[in-house]
């Protein structure tokens, strides 16, 4: 390929990433470092050539999208981006992948320091964003999957009935997030069986464990003195 060069058993390629990009296979890429224009930063052409802020993350999310499809299942990605939109473009990557960090690396030398702050109507910026993420491992947005709209509608519709049942079933029960952690010691799983973001079904040895921790007579009565009991959701078959 024309502007490549071989160092040792590497190769730099000089091309467009997001049209070179798009000629590796999936799931091929270990590792993700980029460093993609921050917009409005710097007087060159390179870093104005969107009309403005939408436009910008709308290429952006292209990128992302392509990152998606070429990084492996258990590969990693580091985004670079300015202070200004660092933001936006954390919630714009959370829709792709897995956000483990927002890196902030402070500079203690630069511009900043021969500012005037009398002058300023904002504060300085004197750091970088880095955006740390995997693949997002759920069930909503399984990586071998590929299908997004699939993965959206799947968590949107049809297991909100199930999410709903959970909830409702844990609180005519009157018990707490809190008394199933410590009756299962499983902590960091709880708010995953009730909660909409990231929801996970227990499977069916959780589900026992549950139901004897915290009913080990198969039935628990309520506050009110009733036995619990909440009727399966209806209107909504799952597969």
């Amino acid at each position: 390929m024309a502007n490549t060069v071989k160092i040792s058993s590497c190769e730099l390629i000089n091309a467009d990433c997001l049209e070179f990009i798009q000629t590796l296979p999936e799931n091929s890429v270990d590792l993700i470092v980029t460093d993609p224009p921050y917009f409005k930063v710097k007087p060159e052409g390179w870093d104005n050539q969107w009309k403005g802020d939408d436009d910008y993350l709308k290429w952006l999310d292209q990128c992302l999208a392509q990152f998606w499809r070429v990084l492996k299942p258990a590969g990693s990605l580091y985004l670079f981006c300015g202070h200004r939109l660092a933001s936006d473009i954390e919630i714009m990557m959370r829709e792709r992948f897995n956000v483990l960090n927002h890196i902030i690396w402070a500079k203690p030398s630069g511009r900043w320091n021969g500012c005037n702050k009398e002058s300023l109507r904002a504060y300085f910026p004197a750091t970088e964003r880095i955006l740390f993420a995997e693949h997002y491992q759920g069930p909503y947005r399984p990586k071998d999957d590929g299908d997004e709209a699939k993965g959206r509608a799947l968590k949107q519709h049809v297991m909100a009935p199930l999410i709903s049942y959970f909830r409702d079933a844990r609180a005519a029960l009157g018990i707490t997030a809190k008394q199933i952690a410590d009756a299962t010691g499983k902590k960091n799983m709880v708010s995953h069986w009730f909660s909409a973001s990231q929801w996970q079904l227990p499977n069916e040895k959780r589900l026992s464990e549950i139901t004897v921790a915290v009913c080990p007579g198969g039935r628990r009565e309520t506050s009110a003195g009733r036995t619990g009991k909440v009727p399966l959701p209806t209107g909504q078959h799952i597969q």
